[in-house]
C-alpha cells in the first residue's frame, strides 16, 4: 500500500477548523498517508512579510497532494494573500484545471442533480495584465487584459473533453461571451470546434455567459460537463454552489493533470473572519476535498465513502459534523 504524502496548509480564519475536520475524516479511512503542515497564511505575512516563498515552492513539489483551507484577512489589502498565495501556487505548480463538481437539488426542484464545472486555471483576466494611470486621481485610467493562449485554452478543453466522455452522458457545454469577446471568444470557440471533432461521441452545446447563469438557477439539468474560462469559471461555480447546498459544501480541485508536481484541493468558501472560533463553520466542502484528493491519487474506494458519508447534510456544530461524517466512513 502506498503511503501518499499530503502537504496542509490550513491558511486563516475558519481555514485551521475545516481542515481539522477534513484531517479527522481522513484518518479514519483505510488511505495511508503522511501529513506535513506547512505556515503559510495571512498571519504569517503580518508577522513576517512572508507569504510563499521560492524554497517553500520547492517543498511543496516533492508532495502528492496539497490540501488547504482559505486564506484571508481583513488587516491586509485585498490581492496581496491571493496573487502571493494562491494564484503563485496555481501558476507555479502548473495547476491549470479547477474542477468542480456540483450535487444536490436545485432550488423549486425535487430531482438530485450531478454535473461538473472544468475552469482554465491559470490564464484568462487572474494573470494580471494591466496597469492604471493617474491612480487615486479623479483621471484615473485602469485597464485588465484578459489572456488566452491557445496552448492553454487547448489542454482545458481537451480535458473537458475527456471527462465528458467517460460520463454516462456524454455532454459537454461551452460557456463564453463571443458575441462582445471577439478575440479571446473566437479562440475559444475555434478551438472547442476543432477537438470537438475527435470525439463524436460527445454532444456540445454553447451558451454566453448571462444566459448560462439563468439556466444555472432554473434548469441546470441541461448540463453534464461545462468547460469555460477563468474569469467566468469563477463566478459561475460559485453560483453553482447555492445548488450544492450552498458554499459550506461546495468542494475544488486545483488540478495537475500531467502530475509534473502536486495538485491542490481546497474548499471554495473564504476564511469567514466573522465567524471563527464560534464553532458554526460547515466543514463538509473541506472534507468533499479531501475525498477529491483521494479520488485523484487513486484512492476510489475510500474517496466514494467519503462522498456518500456526506450525502445527507448534518446540522450541528463544526466538530460535530466532522465526527458525524468520519463515525459514517468508519461505518461504511
Amino acid at each position: 500500500m502506498k503511503k501518499h504524502k499530503i502537504a496542509v496548509i490550513a491558511g486563516d480564519g475558519i481555514g485551521p477548523e475545516v481542515i481539522r475536520e477534513a484531517m479527522k475524516v481522513l484518518a479514519v479511512t483505510e488511505v495511508s498517508f503522511k501529513s506535513t503542515t506547512f505556515d503559510i497564511s495571512g498571519e504569517r505575512y503580518l508577522r513576517d512579510g512572508c507569504l510563499l516563498d521560492q524554497a517553500t515552492l520547492g517543498e511543496l513539489r516533492d508532495f502528492d497532494a496539497i490540501l488547504f483551507g482559505a486564506i484571508g484577512d481583513p488587516k491586509i489589502q485585498p490581492s496581496i494573500l491571493e496573487r502571493g498565495i494562491i494564484l503563485r501556487l496555481r501558476f507555479e505548480l502548473d495547476l491549470y484545471i479547477n474542477e468542480r463538481p456540483v450535487r444536490g437539488i436545485a432550488p423549486g426542484q425535487s430531482k438530485v442533480h450531478e454535473f461538473i464545472v472544468i475552469r482554465e486555471n491559470t490564464e484568462g483576466a487572474y494573470v494580471g495584465e494591466g496597469g492604471s494611470l493617474r491612480r487615486d486621481t479623479d483621471f484615473e485610467v485602469a485597464t485588465q487584459g484578459s489572456v488566452n493562449t491557445a496552448f492553454g485554452v487547448e489542454r482545458c478543453i481537451r480535458y473537458a473533453f475527456g471527462l465528458a466522455n467517460s460520463r454516462a452522458r456524454r455532454h459537454l457545454t461551452l460557456v463564453h461571451k463571443t458575441n462582445i469577446l471577439q478575440y479571446s471568444g473566437y479562440l475559444w470557440q475555434r478551438i472547442f470546434d476543432k477537438v470537438a471533432k475527435e470525439f463524436p461521441s460527445v454532444t456540445t452545446a454553447y451558451f454566453h455567459v448571462d444566459a448560462a447563469c439563468m439556466y444555472l438557477v432554473n434548469d441546470p439539468y441541461r448540463f453534464d460537463v461545462i468547460v469555460t474560462d477563468n474569469l467566468f469559471g469563477d463566478i459561475i461555480t460559485d453560483l453553482s454552489a447555492v445548488i450544492s447546498g450552498g458554499i459550506g459544501r461546495a468542494a475544488s480541485a486545483n488540478l495537475n493533470p500531467m502530475r509534473t508536481g502536486p495538485s491542490l484541493f481546497e474548499p471554495v468558501h473564504g476564511s469567514a473572519p466573522d465567524i471563527v472560533g464560534k464553532g458554526v463553520a460547515d466543514p463538509t466542502a473541506a472534507i468533499l476535498s479531501a475525498g477529491l484528493m483521494l479520488n485523484f491519487l487513486g484512492e476510489v474506494k475510500a474517496a466514494a465513502k467519503i462522498n456518500n458519508a456526506c450525502e445527507e447534510k448534518i446540522i450541528g456544530s463544526t466538530t460535530e459534523i466532522g465526527d458525524q461524517i468520519a463515525l459514517r466512513v468508519t461505518n461504511s
